[in-house]
C-alpha cells in the first residue's frame, strides 16, 4: 500500500489527528499541503516535517469556512503540483454546552467549522479530480455523530451531517472514478481529551470494550488506507474506529 506522488490537502494538520495523517501519507510517497488556521509557523513547522522526509509540502494557512480561502487552498495546490488527488476534511472545533444553556453563536461556530468546510471544500476539488478521474475524499465524522451526546448538540448534528453529506456526494462522482468516505472516531487521545479529569477518562475507558483511548495513528492509518489505490471500491462508508463502543 503506497500513496508514491500523491498529492493531499489536509485540513486542520497544524496539530493533533490531521498532524498525524500529513505525516502518514508523507510516509507513505505523498506530497501534503497544510492547513489550519492560526499562526502561520505551526503550518510551517508541519510542512518542515514533511519535508523532512524528503516529500514536497506546502504550508497554506486559512479559514476553511471561507470560500475565497478554500479557493487559493486548492488552486495554489493545483498551480504548484499540477494535479490534487486526496483530500481530508479534518478541521473541527467543539463548543459542548447543553442545549438551554448553548449559544447561537457556539451553534453557528460549529456548524461553520465541522460542516460548512466540508461542502465548500469538497466542491473546490471535485473538479480537478474528475479531469483525473481518479480522487479520494475523506472525511472526519465521530461516533457522537452516530449516537448523539448530550452537551453536544452542535457537534453531533454537524458529525450527523458530514455522514449524510459523504453518502449523498459519493453516489454523485463515483463514475469519476472518486471515492468519498468518512471516519468516525470514538475517544481519541489528543491534547483536547488529556485536558479532562483523570478519573473521566478511567470512566469513559469503562465504556469501550478494547479498555483504553485510541491514537490519532489509530485514524492515520486508516485515513491511508481510504486513500489508497486498494479501497478503490470502498465509497459512501462510514469507518467507525472506537474500540468497539459502537456507541456512548
Amino acid at each position: 500500500m503506497e500513496l508514491t506522488d500523491r498529492v493531499a490537502i489536509v485540513t486542520g494538520s497544524g496539530r493533533g489527528i490531521g498532524r498525524i495523517i500529513a505525516l502518514k501519507f508523507a510516509e507513505m510517497g505523498a506530497n501534503v499541503v497544510i492547513n489550519d488556521i492560526g499562526e502561520a509557523s505551526v503550518v510551517e513547522s508541519v510542512a518542515g516535517e514533511v519535508r523532512a522526509m524528503n516529500r514536497e509540502s506546502l504550508a497554506i494557512p486559512g479559514d476553511v469556512t471561507s470560500s475565497q480561502d478554500v479557493g487559493n487552498l486548492v488552486d495554489t495546490t493545483v498551480k504548484t503540483f499540477g494535479r490534487l488527488d486526496i483530500l481530508v476534511n479534518n478541521a473541527g472545533i467543539t463548543r459542548d454546552q447543553l442545549l438551554l444553556r448553548m449559544s447561537e453563536d457556539d451553534w453557528d461556530s460549529v456548524i461553520a467549522v465541522n460542516l460548512k468546510s466540508v461542502f465548500l471544500c469538497t466542491k473546490a476539488v471535485i473538479r480537478q479530480m474528475t479531469s483525473q478521474r481518479w480522487g479520494r475524499i475523506i472525511n472526519m465524522s465521530s461516533v457522537v455523530g452516530i449516537a448523539g451526546n448530550a452537551g453536544q448538540a452542535n457537534y453531533a448534528a454537524s458529525k450527523a451531517g458530514i455522514i449524510g453529506f459523504t453518502k449523498t456526494v459519493s453516489k454523485e462522482v463515483a463514475s469519476r472514478g472518486i471515492t468519498v468516505n468518512a471516519i468516525a472516531p470514538g475517544f481519541i487521545d489528543t491534547p483536547m481529551t488529556q485536558q479532562l479529569k483523570e478519573s473521566w477518562i478511567e470512566e469513559i475507558k469503562k465504556r469501550i470494550p478494547a479498555g483504553y483511548l485510541g491514537t490519532p495513528q489509530d485514524i492515520a492509518e486508516a485515513a491511508a488506507f481510504l486513500a489508497s489505490e486498494e479501497a478503490r471500491y470502498i465509497t459512501g462508508h462510514v469507518l467507525s474506529i472506537d474500540g468497539g463502543m459502537g456507541g456512548l
